[in-house]
């Protein structure tokens, strides 16, 4: 009877240690979703307009950019590598299709006009090409990925400059139009092609051969250059998916706004970067995916709309949304340390 109670006792303790085990090495995807779950209590209880359908609908719209933008830097946050230039290609993209079509006489650009079956590809070219420099910045002259993407964010900035001259242009293809800013059965086009564009992320990720490239890039870069694997391919090819993405964010922002000017996606850089970081894909590579930025998108959503909801002060957000940030570093950053003294 004793020995069938230790037996039972350290069978106990045996679970109990897996559980354990099981918690931190899951740290980084359980913490996401559990503030995730904080905060929409929280704003439930405190404001009864929060937790409708229509403002779920609001969320699910004021994150579609995001969300379109942060598919690409997933790829690249993957590759342990990192990507500062997404805003500014954004804004660049959505200038260029604004600056490829034919505009207003009252908007005083001096423009190139094109029918809109040319001036999208001429501006999704321009992005792609904007992510070839970085891509071949950072893999054949071996520029560190934070230095050549911030240079590249300078030199989008100055492009817009450039094409717009300080003034608002408001007119872009039809299409683009109808994906920004309309809806079917009250649905947003572009919450639809947010989805679309998460879906083929977490698709390409999860079940093709460049996808299991991609986390064995950011695992372990050497194993994967012994392996045989084109490492240098596959950190130019996130360089240039998170280009497009951008550029593809931007089009649709551009007619979601109903205007293209300079800076108009400045802020986009840290949400998106939030996005990818607090939904718990790892910054050092080779962790996360699609669905944990998909939590993020959720969890900075819930955030940003939960706020205006209980009326805060407008610089305190801000102050929140840096907290909230850089409680989901330091999770990141501890929940590597965690896995490292588990390999050890």
């Amino acid at each position: 009877m004793t020995g069938n109670g230790v037996t039972a006792a350290a069978a106990d303790r045996k679970r109990a240690h897996k559980i354990a085990a099981m918690l931190r090495t899951q740290m980084r995807n359980i913490a996401p979703f559990l503030t995730l779950i904080c905060l929409s209590g929280f704003f439930a209880a405190a404001s009864p307009s929060f937790a409708t359908l229509d403002n779920l609908g609001n969320i699910l719209t004021q994150v579609s950019v995001t969300g379109i933008i942060a598919v690409g830097l997933t790829f690249v946050i993957l590759c342990a590598e990192i990507d500062l230039s997404i805003a500014g290609i954004a804004n660049v993209t959505g200038i260029a299709v604004a600056y490829f079509t034919q505009q207003e006489s009252y908007v005083n650009i001096a423009n190139i006009p094109m029918p809109g079956w040319a001036a999208i590809p001429a501006a999704l070219l321009l992005c792609a090409m904007l992510g070839v420099v970085n891509a071949f910045g950072l893999t054949v002259i071996g520029i560190p990925s934070f230095i050549m993407t911030l240079a590249m964010m300078q030199i989008a900035a100055g492009i817009s400059a450039l094409l717009v001259r300080g003034q608002i242009a408001y007119k872009v293809p039809d299409l683009i139009t109808t994906l920004g800013s309309s809806s079917i059965g009250g649905v947003p086009w572009i919450v639809i092609v947010a989805a679309l564009m998460l879906l083929a992320g977490h698709l390409v990720l999860t079940y093709t051969r460049f996808g299991r490239y991609v986390y064995m890039v950011g695992g372990n870069r050497e194993a994967a250059e012994y392996s045989g694997l084109n490492v240098n391919l596959i950190l130019g090819s996130v360089m240039v998916i998170a280009a497009v993405c951008s550029g593809i964010g931007g089009m649709l922002g551009v007619a979601h706004f109903g205007s293209a000017q300079q800076n108009e996606f400045d802020t986009y850089l840290l949400d998106s970067i939030a996005a990818v970081v607090v939904g718990g894909t790892s910054l050092f590579g080779g962790r996360g995916g699609i669905g944990n930025t998909i939590i993020g998108l959720f969890v900075l959503g819930v955030l940003n709309n939960g706020l205006d909801h209980v009326n805060i002060d407008s610089f305190l957000k801000i102050l929140i949304r840096g907290l909230i940030l850089l409680a989901a570093l330091v999770i990141n950053v501890y929940a590597q340390r965690l896995r490292a003294r588990a390999v050890e």
